[in-house]
């Protein structure tokens, strides 16, 4: 039996490290001082129109569900580039959506996430991103840096982001990128036969307006 163990645990991490959600994992560092100007035209975001939608994995399979938007807003400049911006993300309202009709295990996924071995949202009820630089910015894309804070530890993350539409009074764009749970101390294994993937998948539609 002690011969199997090590193979077993051994394919475990393998299937671990290899099971990330798919998503083209955000560039991360440590946080960076705020160098945007806090000028521009203000579109406030459209709390009930945008989303964020989060898939996490692990060796027998993933989950996937939302939470939402609290608050927000971006900053524009004369030629509808993006100058600045800053999100407030409700951390209590995170919800599990691949597990319907079986309300006792949804409950039981979503009491986890919320606990301290993942989000902590008891003493972290927010997490919070503050745009810190825009590049390669034209009509359609731009690459948007800030400083994301969750369960109080920030850092720098870089992401491309898609421009949907575009108006003198609102903007509509999205992003799809992966994150590193451990670089914010989320650092929980789950069971050692079901590994949880390091990275978690964010899915963002953000529409702001006037």
């Amino acid at each position: 039996m002690k011969k199997l163990v090590l193979p077993l645990l051994c394919v475990a991490l393998f299937a671990a490290c290899n099971n990330n959600p798919k998503g083209n994992k955000a560039a991360t560092s440590e946080a960076v001082t705020d160098s945007l100007s806090t000028e521009g035209t203000v579109y406030n975001i459209d709390t009930v129109s945008s989303t964020l939608h989060w898939t996490g994995s692990k060796v027998t399979g993933s989950h996937h569900g939302t939470v939402r938007i609290q608050s927000g807003k971006v900053l524009l400049n004369g030629q509808n580039h993006l100058v600045g911006g800053d999100f407030t993300v409700d951390m209590k309202s995170i919800v599990n959506e691949d597990l319907k009709g079986n309300d006792e295990y949804k409950n039981k996924l979503e009491n986890h996430l919320k606990s301290e071995d993942f989000f902590h949202v008891e003493k972290n009820p927010t997490a919070t991103f503050k745009i810190t630089e825009v590049k390669n910015q034209t009509s359609t894309s731009a690459d948007v840096s800030g400083n994301l804070t969750i369960r109080g530890i920030s850092k720098n993350i870089t992401f491309p982001v898609q421009l949907v539409s575009s108006s003198n009074d609102a903007v509509t764009a999205t992003a799809d990128f992966n994150i590193n749970r451990k670089d914010w101390g989320i650092v929980y294994e789950g069971m050692k036969d079901d590994l949880i993937a390091d990275e978690i998948n964010l899915k963002v539609s953000v529409t702001a307006k006037k």
